[in-house]
């Protein structure tokens, strides 16, 4: 929803529509803000529907969900597919959902393209390609799929939906009506039958895994769904938000999945009994990350830098974890930021690829770090070194000790007071108290201000090295590492390893209107 600088990612990467001219669902920083003044931010869903969880999918993990369709299907002609789905990398081709047939020319797949273009395939001639293209990887994106090849108008036999908005236009296609199927078709990916499979997250072969986090996965067999079915645009904003879906007819083969079952991902909630098998998923997998609780992620689209040549970091698990490239100068920042409030996170270094190097973790104001510096290198950003000294402004002062690989770094940001404070393994650093307010035991002064244009501070990590280097996982809330003891926020949001300091709370977009409200 909210990028680094504070802007939306632009209308040639979204799905225009909804309030305010905005892009639906997605707003600047500033509009946020505006809006939540002004008592129309949603903190709730219509009916006060929350979703709780989503499933986190990593591509080099090879992650999906199988199900073997051992019942004959209500309807081959007539289905619709629900889902929302925030995306951690693109450019790639990546499966959301796919049939598996015995024979592999009649297969059906629904999925992002290298263009990050959403595409239907269907083997027996339907491929229809959008010509939006969907690159915020901080914005939660909802996808109805709703198909009858029973109906006359031949463009209505796939109607797509994003963010409540119907999507018409499509690039031109040689296959049948451009696009769109022949009257009375079966649909590949409605196929049922004892040999067939659905795979969530990856094609039936290999390649084209899905790097996403998934809620609320519905497929209704046998019934076109109107939109609406499945979501509604808040009175008050005019945001496409989330509907209970439970009271729908299912049909056969039909499934709901909410992933509120840890232990069992591919639990079916639809009174089918549609279960479907876990690969390579695990309880970590499960994520309080979704379209009703945005969290902070790093930001793919803010490159590491050296000297002026980007250089591509390796960001995995949903974009909690980072792998930083192999220069001297380093850094990236969150999806979100602040410029009010209190947050809390924590940063668990992890790895290390050979060599020697300093491991810096800390906040970055806007526009603070540029091309050639690293963090800690500028008056507005501050780095907590391994050595367990503080730089700012280029500057190393004495500040706690030091820390190296899988110690958690807790980070408590108290921009109400313009106080940073850093804790080793639950143990606030310089005699530290991040409750102690305009005081200030132990903290370390920010000096950003929104009057400089530098009024938002972003969580951010870097490693300096010239040849080798590390790895940091993020717990903003949605950990990508294991907790052993969970503590929540003030609102009761995340999951920490340590205690979350009174009045303090988690990175996330609601939050983030509480604060603001």
């Amino acid at each position: 929803m909210i990028k680094s600088n504070g802007g939306i990612i632009g209308p040639d990467n979204v799905t225009t529509g909804g309030a305010f001219g905005t892009a639906s669902g997605v707003f600047k920083l500033g509009e946020v803000t505006n809006l939540i003044k002004e008592s129309k931010w949603p903190t709730a869903g219509p009916q006060g529907f929350q979703v709780a969880n989503s499933c986190r999918f990593n591509d080099g993990s090879s992650d999906s969900l199988t199900r073997s369709l051992g019942a004959s299907e209500t309807s081959t002609q007539k289905g619709t597919f629900s889902y929302w789905i925030k995306r951690s990398t693109l450019s790639t081709n990546q499966i959301t959902i796919s049939n598996e047939v015995a024979n592999d020319n009649e297969r059906g797949y629904i999925q992002f393209n290298t263009s990050d273009n959403f595409r239907m395939v269907d083997e027996n001639g339907i491929v229809l390609a959008t010509n939006a293209v969907y690159r915020d990887t901080s914005a939660w994106y909802h996808f109805v799929i709703a198909l009858d090849s029973t109906l006359g108008t031949t463009t209505d036999r796939v109607k797509l939906y994003v963010n409540g908005v119907r999507e018409t236009s499509f690039q031109s296609s040689s296959y049948f009506n451009n696009g769109f199927p022949n009257q009375n078709i079966n649909f590949d990916i409605l196929t049922g039958g004892q040999t067939n499979k659905n795979h969530i997250g990856k094609i039936h072969s290999s390649g084209s895994d899905l790097d996403a986090y998934l809620a609320e996965f519905v497929y209704i067999d046998g019934t076109q769904n109107a939109v609406t079915d499945f979501g509604e645009f808040n009175s008050q904003t005019g945001i496409w938000v989330p509907k209970v879906v439970t009271g729908l007819t299912f049909g056969n083969n039909g499934f709901y999945l909410p992933f509120t079952n840890s232990g069992a991902l591919g639990e079916d909630f639809s009174g089918e009994d549609n279960d479907f098998t876990v690969n390579n998923l695990t309880s970590l997998d499960q994520s309080t990350d979704t379209c009703s609780t945005n969290f902070a992620t790093w930001n793919p689209l803010d490159q590491w830098y050296f000297w002026g040549a980007a250089e591509s970091s390796n960001i995995t698990n949903g974009n909690t974890i980072v792998q930083s490239g192999n220069s001297q100068y380093a850094y990236i920042p969150t999806t979100i930021g602040a410029s009010s409030g209190k947050y809390y996170w924590e940063i668990k270094p992890s790895a290390r690829n050979g060599g020697t190097g300093d491991l810096l973790i800390g906040v970055t104001s806007t526009q603070a770090v540029s091309t050639g510096q690293t963090l800690g290198y500028h008056p507005n950003d501050v780095a907590y070194r391994e050595n367990g000294k503080k730089k700012i402004n280029n500057s190393d002062t004495d500040y706690g000790n030091s820390y190296t690989l899988n110690d958690i770094i807790g980070v408590a940001m108290d921009l109400d007071n313009n106080k940073l404070y850093f804790s080793k393994n639950g143990t606030w650093q310089n005699s530290g108290d991040p409750e102690s307010g305009a005081t200030g035991t132990g903290a370390i002064s920010l000096t950003a201000s929104a009057s400089t244009g530098l009024g938002n501070y972003f969580a951010s990590v870097a490693y300096v090295n010239g040849t080798y280097n590390a790895t940091f996982q993020a717990n903003f809330g949605s950990p990508a590492f294991a907790i052993s003891s969970g503590n929540t926020d003030g609102n009761g949001f995340g999951n920490f390893e340590y205690a979350v300091p009174t009045g303090f709370l988690s990175l996330n977009t609601k939050n983030l209107a509480a604060v603001l409200a």
